[in-house]
């Protein structure tokens, strides 16, 4: 099973929110998933995000994808620096 962290959208029309979740490739966008891994705001100003690191850079070491708005948030939230740095004091 190929897994990505991605987002789902959640919110009423015309206000969007989204989750960050790790979910199967092959499933729809706000299908099913398997974790929830945080939340994006891009509404508020200056736009909120929650992300749980230690779980998302737990899914990056088991090989999970993250589509490119997800990395970027990632990156906001430290835990792209987290994962980079575990990943090489792994060596």
């Amino acid at each position: 099973m190929a897994v990505k962290l991605r987002l789902t959208r959640i919110g009423k029309k015309k206000q969007p929110q989204y989750r960050i979740v790790a979910a199967d490739s092959r499933a729809p966008r706000d299908g099913r998933f398997i974790e929830i891994l945080g939340h994006y705001d891009p509404r508020q100003d200056p736009s909120a995000l929650t992300v749980d690191n230690d779980r998302a850079v737990a899914w990056l070491k088991q090989g999970a994808q993250p589509t490119e708005r997800v990395a970027k948030l990632l990156k906001v939230s430290g835990a792209a620096e987290q994962f980079e740095a575990e990943k090489a004091a792994d060596k």
